[in-house]
């Protein structure tokens, strides 16, 4: 079967369809918390859609939005317990972040649009790529601003001592909120150019 490789680029749940851009400025400003983030919604967005896939012939469509919530509430608390077990720093980081992963417009959406109308697998693939799709702006964005921000990626100092003694200092607004929507911003415009040359 082929990838859906279009949530990748051309159909970015971030950059095209401008979905979950609420985590993207909200926990970014470092990239473990962004990547961890990005791994959570990609687990719960393309278990969803496998779930929702499987059950959809017997979900009465006055319901489905409930049984839908249901299905992704309890992916949501399943992630948000295993992140609790075994990454406890990044969890409490991420804090209610991860409960909001049950609003997020882009799992909504994949499951209206995609899961409830096609077979189990290529909407598990769906799902994936679009979680994946929304973990690379994520990432992108968290490598930046940390990067420029605090000089350290992944919590390890990356800027070497020498630059901050020549009077190198980090960039203090790229770990502010406002600094995220014009990264996001600046990708959104940097796709659009790219889509324009194309034409």
């Amino acid at each position: 079967m082929k990838l859906p490789l279009g949530p990748l680029s051309k159909d970015n749940p971030i950059l095209v369809q401008v979905l979950g851009v609420c985590s993207a400025l909200a926990v970014t400003a470092q990239l473990k918390p962004a990547v961890v983030m990005a791994l959570s919604v990609t687990v719960v967005c393309a278990f969803s859609n496998l779930i929702i896939s499987l059950i959809r012939n017997t979900i009465p469509p006055r319901i489905r939005i409930i049984v839908q919530l249901l299905v992704v509430s309890t992916l949501v608390i399943v992630v948000d317990q295993f992140l609790q077990a075994y990454v406890y720093e990044v969890s409490k980081m991420l804090s209610v972040f991860v409960g909001l992963i049950i609003t997020n417009c882009i799992i909504m959406g994949r499951l209206e649009a995609f899961a409830l109308s096609h077979e189990p697998l290529p909407s598990f693939m769906d799902g994936m790529m679009n979680g994946l799709g929304y973990g690379l702006v994520l990432a992108i964005v968290g490598c930046l601003r940390e990067l420029l921000g605090s000089g350290t990626l992944w919590n390890h100092p990356v800027i070497p001592s020498s630059l901050y003694a020549a009077g190198y200092l980090n960039n203090g607004l790229m770990i502010l909120p406002p600094m995220a929507l014009i990264l996001v911003g600046s990708l959104i415009w940097i796709l659009n150019s790219k889509k324009s040359k194309a034409k």
